[in-house]
């Protein structure tokens, strides 16, 4: 059956995430040393246990992770000292600046010419667990639909999400793909909902045991000529 929907995965697929999420860790800190001295050094130690503590109480929270790390800083902004009115107000400023720097984000430079050429023939949609926007990146006009794991409560490899783009799309499984780099996440939670599934490697990485993803690509520009060979 030819391929009528592509979904792709963003982090680490349209760019490179690490360096995007330092720099946001970084802008949050700064602005947490200006607008909330009390804070001080508060050691990563403690945040990853109020993480934990949240996660343990609402295990839902594990795939909302703008709303995790809101909770994150006010409940560390609380233990600080500061009245929770205060703490709100803190922690939401806090998120929106590291929100700001995480879209600083350096969109590989194959994507938008590829984008656009796939954008005539398919329909593309977005399937991540992260918090990234398009709509934020200039990219928001290439795809139909964006599908995150903070609205829809459930994340990949979850066949769910899934399946709610291919009822947004209106296709059956056998005439959909999906293109990311993790073979958990992106590759077997594809092929569980009966999706194909491209594996983007750029880093030339082994393969894990497990079954393996229908194609593997380097570089997002050799999408199209893979489209075009795979048969119908």
């Amino acid at each position: 059956m030819p391929i009528e929907l592509i979904t792709f995965d963003l982090d680490d697929t349209l760019w490179d995430t690490a360096p995007v999420i330092h720099s946001a860790e970084a802008a949050l800190r700064d602005w947490l040393n200006r607008h909330a001295p009390r804070l001080g050094d508060f050691p990563i130690e403690a945040l990853w246990a109020i993480r934990r503590r949240l996660v343990e109480a609402e295990p839902g929270l594990a795939h909302r992770i703008s709303e995790l790390r809101r909770r994150i800083l006010l409940h560390a902004l609380c233990d600080a000292g500061y009245a929770e009115a205060e703490a709100r107000e803190l922690a939401e400023g806090g998120f929106q600046a590291f929100l700001e720097a995480r879209h600083a984000v350096e969109i590989y430079p194959d994507v938008q010419p590829t984008l656009e050429r796939l954008a005539e023939r398919y329909v593309l949609g977005v399937l991540t667990n992260g918090n990234a926007d398009v709509r934020r990146l200039g990219l928001a006009d290439y795809f139909r639909f964006t599908l995150c794991a903070e609205e829809l409560g459930v994340g990949k490899p979850d066949p769910r999400p899934f399946r709610e783009a291919l009822g947004r799309a209106g296709v059956a499984p056998e005439a959909a793909l999906h293109i990311g780099d993790h073979p958990n996440d992106d590759i077997a939670g594809a092929q569980a909902a009966g999706m194909r599934a491209v594996w983007f490697n750029p880093g030339r990485r082994a393969w894990p045991d497990q079954p393996p993803a229908d194609a593997e690509i380097t570089r997002l520009a050799e999408l199209p000529a893979l489209l075009e060979r795979w048969p119908h």
